[in-house]
């Protein structure tokens, strides 16, 4: 399993830029010279112009081009540019001269990290003709200094007088850009790295086309033909087996390469310096250097919505997913417990769920388990709030169809509104409302987490997603709430199209806090108004937490008064508590699908619709009188005409 790169993505480079910098005298511009006449050349200039290596020059076929630098101190300016738009430096020191490579790690190497200069570097030690021989190797006096600092790519000797690896120099430099070492290797633990051994997995799984945990001698020429465009002899594929068999025995069983044996086969291409190998590998299956699919494997033109619209799953794609579930659920209990929930996406570059929103937004067991309806869940909350994250995924754990035909983009929720009906099965609940007023609560209802006593303000915004049945055996929809604390009001609406995404707000209130009751009416006032300027109307509904306390006194009048003003419902009474949600989700749901109802207006409002409609009136009152005028003077010059021809 070798081969050379031949036609490789290297993420559309058009040339690889590197920069050479050392101290004065180090045989930096001999060093270019050489390479680029293959001769040492008698005197050079102070400082060289970029030169550029054709693109045969390397087997890679990437152009490279060298840049000169001077170590005047008046330079120094033009030096941190040219270092920062580098994508690899090679750094130089006279093999002859002590102090200068001294002066790798107390000047050079922490200049470039103060400059953030992030590429690989190349230590070169020239003048190599010059060297004593009394000095210490090569390896003994760079360990060291490469232990201290990780960006040192690897370190090299060279004569550009004697032409001793001068090309090499270069090489190393292309080649620790386009086969970078820190995504694949740990050079610490000597390991292959989380991501890299995850991508490797689903590679050796999309190639083991008869599922049975091994590569057949078949299958693995085919995968060679794949990645290299050469098929591998009987007598190669022997040996390749060998080697795997002598060092790891269960690398290799009755019915090929197992899993095990194609992971060790790359760490050791990647110990003996061949990382061109197994980048060829992961770009021909469409990775990137981060380790993760190319954007442009995904057809995410698919995706192109107006702001009011979403992105949801099909049908073809809950019942893949019905079915992973069923294969991962091991012991089957009806969850997913984490190492099984690992396992689903150990062919992804990493759990997406893990962090972030999707980490505790959903149902979980006491054993911390995923059910079902958890699992689906999170699936359409990341196709509502990432749907390209959402189709990589899918990707990464091998849906088998088309991926257009796993993602349905909605109609318009503008649409919906003038048809008073709306098709989506997942539906977004913006959640607003003071602190304390028992927001989070709520969101733990919806996703089945007991009521608890201890509280501490949402700082940030939060998710919950679970699914939502109508009625007893009735359909099933999607709600996703999404908590908004009261300090992020006002920098959310100053987004025109914050509530684009919305199919209907909350606004919860403590029902035993006048003040509470105030602030949540406020926010609807604001949330209402921002609708009716943008154009982004939804229908709101009022919920007044806590019921199990008293009601403040004047509760029932300023509650009735607030909706019958703005044309909603009376506010929902619920206490988290006594656990009674008043039906609360499927009223949610209802009002979502009927987006012409529970829509709020406020006093400006009207008196806008009032403003628009005299306008209406006057234009048409207009226009009348301008018809009628234009009509008789028509008639006129008819008359006059008829009695002229008379």
């Amino acid at each position: 399993m070798a081969g050379a790169p031949g036609n490789v993505n290297f993420g559309s480079r058009n040339s690889v830029r590197v920069v050479v910098i050392g101290d004065p005298g180090t045989g930096k511009s001999s060093l270019i010279a050489s390479v680029a006449t293959e001769s040492f050349p008698e005197s050079v200039p102070p400082m060289l112009p970029p030169t550029r290596l054709p693109v045969d020059f390397y087997p890679d076929r990437v152009p490279l081009v060298i840049i000169d630098t001077s170590s005047r101190p008046e330079d120094r300016s033009r030096l941190a540019s040219e270092c920062r738009l580098a994508d690899a430096v090679v750094l130089t020191y006279a093999c002859d001269e002590p102090s200068t490579l001294d002066r790798l790690s107390t000047f050079w190497l922490p200049e470039l990290r103060s400059l953030d200069v992030n590429v690989p570097v190349i230590v070169v030690g020239c003048k190599l003709d010059l060297r004593d021989d009394q000095q210490l190797s090569l390896e003994e006096v760079m360990s060291p200094i490469m232990q201290q600092f990780r960006e040192i790519e690897t370190c090299i000797e060279c004569s550009a007088l004697r032409q001793i690896q001068v090309p090499e120099v270069f090489y190393y430099a292309q080649k620790a850009v386009l086969h970078p070492t820190a995504p694949l290797f740990d050079q610490e633990t000597q390991t292959l790295k989380p991501r890299c051994v995850r991508a490797l997995k689903r590679i050796f799984i999309l190639c083991d086309r008869d599922r049975d945990g091994a590569l057949s001698d078949q299958e693995l020429n085919d995968f060679q033909v794949r990645c290299f465009n050469a098929p591998l002899q009987p007598s190669e594929i022997v040996g390749v087996k060998k080697v795997v068999q002598e060092k790891l025995p269960e690398g290799v069983n009755d019915r090929g390469l197992t899993l095990t044996g194609f992971l060790f086969l790359h760490a050791l291409f990647i110990e003996k310096g061949r990382l061109e190998t197994t980048w060829t590998v992961l770009r021909k299956f469409g990775y990137n250097n981060e380790i993760k699919l190319r954007d442009d494997l995904l057809p995410v033109a698919h995706f192109k919505k107006s702001p009011d619209q979403s992105v949801e799953l099909t049908n073809d794609a809950f019942d893949y997913l019905n079915a992973i579930f069923s294969m991962f659920d091991i012991d089957s209990d009806g969850a997913l417990r984490p190492a099984e929930l690992d396992d689903l996406f150990s062919t992804a570059p990493e759990n997406p769920w893990s962090e972030g929103v999707y980490r505790d937004a959903v149902e979980k067991n006491v054993l911390g388990g995923l059910p079902l309806n958890g699992f689906l869940s999170e699936w359409a909350l990341m196709t509502a709030l990432d749907p390209v994250n959402s189709m990589a995924n899918l990707t990464y754990i091998a849906y088998p169809g088309d991926l257009t035909s796993a993602f349905h983009v909605t109609r318009r929720r503008k649409q919906d509104r003038k048809r008073q009906q709306s098709q989506r099965n997942v539906f977004q609940c913006f959640v607003f409302g003071p602190k304390n007023a028992g927001k989070s609560a709520l969101l733990n209802a919806l996703i089945g987490r007991p009521f608890s006593d201890n509280h501490s303000s949402t700082m940030e915004e939060r998710f919950a997603a679970n699914i939502v049945e109508q009625q007893p055996g009735g359909a099933k929809k999607t709600l996703i709430m999404r908590e908004i604390p009261e300090d992020g009001v006002q920098k959310m609406l100053s987004n025109k199209e914050s509530l684009a995404s919305c199919d209907v707000a909350v606004f919860v209130y403590d029902s035993s806090d006048e003040s509470s009751w105030k602030r949540a009416t406020e926010l609807l006032v604001e949330v209402a108004t921002h609708g009716e300027v943008t154009g982004y109307d939804i229908p709101c509904l009022i919920v007044a937490a806590k019921d199990d306390l008293d009601p403040y006194p004047l509760a029932i009048s300023d509650s009735t008064r607030v909706s019958q003003d703005m044309g909603i419902e009376a506010p929902i009474t619920v206490s988290m508590r006594l656990g009674d949600v008043n039906n609360l989700f499927r009223r949610i749901i209802n009002a979502a699908q009927h987006p012409h109802l529970s829509i709020p207006e406020t006093e400006a409002g009207r008196n806008r619709k009032q403003y628009r409609r005299l306008v209406n009136r006057f234009m048409f009152v207009s226009v009348g009188a301008g018809v009628v005028l234009v009509g008789l003077a028509a008639y006129k010059v008819y008359a006059a005409r008829k009695r002229s021809s008379g």
